[in-house]
């Protein structure tokens, strides 16, 4: 990832949080819920305490700066099944510069190296089409399509569509 770096999530990056869920794209797609800087805390929380082993979460910086570009999370970790989730988000100022697809291949590496994980699965709305972007990017194949699946941060339950990479897929150019 070059210069950038993923870390684990700060409780000094409270002020990070609530100014990237202040941001339309990432309110819809990543879901309400941080509506002040004591609910971007309570979600830091969550991202920074790994001890139910069932999910893991990090920020990608820019070292020199500690600048956050971008958040991942590998979630839903099931060791029997061997498989596990992954979400992100990129900061405003980051879109469209590969952060976000980076973050994720460099998660998968990561999970498959060191978890009992050999699947992991992305899934985002239809209308997500940077989301696409960046499951394709990422070495996902795209599966299928998921009616009314899941209710983002606009009420609305949205067909989401589903990727996956296993361990053994090839890895992104």
């Amino acid at each position: 990832m070059g210069e950038r770096r993923l870390r684990p999530w700060r409780e000094d990056d409270v002020e990070t949080v609530w100014l990237a869920f202040q941001d339309p794209h990432i309110q819809l797609w990543n879901g309400g819920g941080v509506a002040s800087r004591t609910d971007a805390l309570v979600l830091l929380g969550r991202r920074m305490d790994w001890s139910s082993g069932d999910h893991a979460s990090w920020v990608l910086v820019e070292p020199a700066a500690d600048e956050a570009l971008a958040s991942v999370s590998l979630h839903s970790i099931d060791r029997l099944q061997g498989d596990a989730e992954i979400g992100y988000w990129t900061a405003p100022a980051a879109r469209g510069r590969g952060f976000a697809p980076a973050a994720v291949d460099a998660v998968c590496r990561w999970a498959f190296g060191a978890l009992p994980v050999d699947r992991i699965e992305l899934c985002h709305a239809v209308e997500n089409t940077a989301s696409r972007r960046v499951a394709e990017k990422a070495g996902f194949t795209y599966e299928g399509r998921l009616r009314r699946s899941y209710r983002y941060g606009d009420g609305v339950k949205h067909d989401e569509l589903l990727w996956a990479r296993l361990a053994d897929d090839p890895a992104p150019g």
